[in-house]
């Protein structure tokens, strides 16, 4: 299977083979263009298409056997739109941008949909109402993995998984979306069409190769982690960072998002943070200079006790979703003393990426869900130190699978599928996944982390209206 990831930083392309194994990988990155003061946060979807080509084409060259077919997964809710022919009429609105939040409630108002079920829906709906240009050149708003299969097959789909609702058109008519639009629906995981024979030309593969419809990556991350029965739950990694659990039935979690699961009879409840998994880069890169690797520091944080000695960290760099939904929150460090070092730093950014998956379950763990097991996934999952301090933080057993780009493998998993490969979605997680190891938590580390996560927990309500005041303040001086 060829997979294609198309993440919030760089796509990545990988090759699965159909009992899971990552035969080859290859990524290629993409910059987004923001501006936080006025929520803005857009991506130009032909570097989308340029880094997919980029990463298909070095793949191609590991020769490895024959791709059968290609599956995608991408970020989202983000709005792509396009011609016909999948070009941008307009850069893509991705998920961190927070301009539409007038249309999401008045569309949240008018269907009964909220969240995610809504989709990219309030950013088209933003884009018809403030960039008429553009719209009147818009053919098609399409989800980030739609747009991937629209440039290989040439067919514009609105990929849905089973049981997933959607606006009635004459709602969307009725808001000022035309509903033509919105691509015809196609079940995620069946066959859109084939690839074309220009775009097999122009990236090294064989013509006609069979696209099947994708889905989020969050969706394709619970497939890859092999996820597949009620507890079973997922610690995203990523830039973003986020927490699901299945359930056999929808729970009502404020601050979190309870969806049907992309397998029947489930649902998955949690939420998707903004920047947990960027801040270490943040630190190393920006703040640090990047003369030091990622390993290096961690290693360091490692021989921290667990509390970083009284330095507390909050993630919010990028704002936050789950459970804050608070676009305006920041980051900060607390509790710093000429005693604490680069290490100190580090071992609360570890931290606050597992006091922010804590924050999210134990809302879901009240309303009802429990938790069997979580499976890490990503580039933090390839720390034991980070993974130790998300299982003493939250309480979970964690368990690392052995291909650790979940995402890729999930894309692979639905590519398979849907060729008929495997004779259904369960069948496959479970002959294309498997867990290399397994982290229980440090009964001695539990006092600890529960003072700490309660100072975590009470300085972002303490810090906010400062930090709101500061933002005004400097949104009032202006650029200088």
């Amino acid at each position: 299977m060829l997979a294609i990831d198309l993440g919030t930083t760089e796509a990545k392309v990988g090759l699965v083979a159909l009992d899971g194994r990552l035969l080859g990988l290859s990524r290629a990155g993409y910059a987004t263009d923001g501006d936080s003061s006025a929520g803005r946060a857009e991506q130009d979807s032909e570097a989308w298409w340029g880094a997919v080509g980029l990463a298909v084409r070095e793949l191609v060259r590991l020769n490895v056997g024959d791709i059968v077919a290609i599956g995608i997964d991408g970020h989202g809710p983000t709005c792509v739109a396009v011609s016909d022919d999948g070009r941008a009429t307009h850069p893509a609105i991705i998920w961190q941008d927070t301009r539409s939040t007038a249309e999401q409630a008045e569309l949240a108002a008018a269907t009964g949909l909220h969240g995610w079920s809504l989709a990219g829906l309030p950013a088209a709906l933003w884009l018809e109402r403030h960039e008429p240009d553009a719209a009147a050149a818009t053919r098609w708003y399409l989800a980030t993995w739609d747009v991937i299969a629209l440039r290989l097959t040439g067919r514009a789909t609105t990929s849905l998984a089973a049981g997933q609702p959607f606006p009635d058109p004459s709602v969307l008519d009725a808001a000022g979306l035309p509903a033509r639009k919105i691509p015809p629906a196609v079940a995620a995981g069946t066959v859109v069409g084939e690839v074309s024979a220009s775009v097999a030309s122009a990236l090294g593969i064989r013509s006609g190769t069979p696209v099947v419809a994708g889905i989020v990556d969050a969706w394709a991350s619970y497939h890859g982690a092999g996820m597949v029965r009620a507890g079973d739950a997922m610690d995203a990694g990523g830039s973003a960072g986020g927490f699901g659990v299945y359930w056999d039935r929808p729970l009502d979690v404020p601050g979190s998002f309870s969806t049907i699961a992309p397998l029947p009879g489930l649902y998955s409840v949690g939420g998707a943070m903004a920047a947990t998994g960027r801040a270490v880069d943040w630190f190393r890169v920006d703040v640090l200079g990047g003369g030091w690797t990622t390993e290096t520091l961690i290693a360091e944080a490692g021989a921290i006790p667990a509390g970083a000695d009284g330095v507390v960290f909050l993630p919010y760099l990028a704002g936050e979703r789950s459970p804050l939904w608070d676009p305006t929150a920041r980051g900060a460090f607390a509790g710093l003393a000429l005693s604490h070092g680069r290490a100190n730093l580090t071992r609360a950014i570890l931290e606050a990426s597992a006091f922010a998956i804590r924050h999210v379950a134990e809302s879901v763990v009240a309303a009802g869900a429990e938790v069997r097991t979580m499976r890490v996934c990503g580039g933090p999952a390839r720390s034991e130190t980070w993974n130790q301090i998300k299982a003493d933080v939250t309480g979970f057993t964690v368990e690392v699978p052995a291909v650790l780009e979940t995402a890729v493998v999930g894309a692979g998993i639905v590519a398979a599928t849907g060729v008929g490969a495997w004779p259904d979605l369960a069948a496959a997680i479970r002959g294309m996944t498997r867990a290399s190891r397994q982290l229980r938590p440090d009964p001695g580390a539990r006092g600890q982390y529960d003072a700490t996560y309660d100072a975590y927990r009470r300085l972002h309500p303490a810090i906010a209206p400062i930090v709101r005041d500061l933002a005004a303040a400097s949104a009032r001086a202006g650029p200088r």
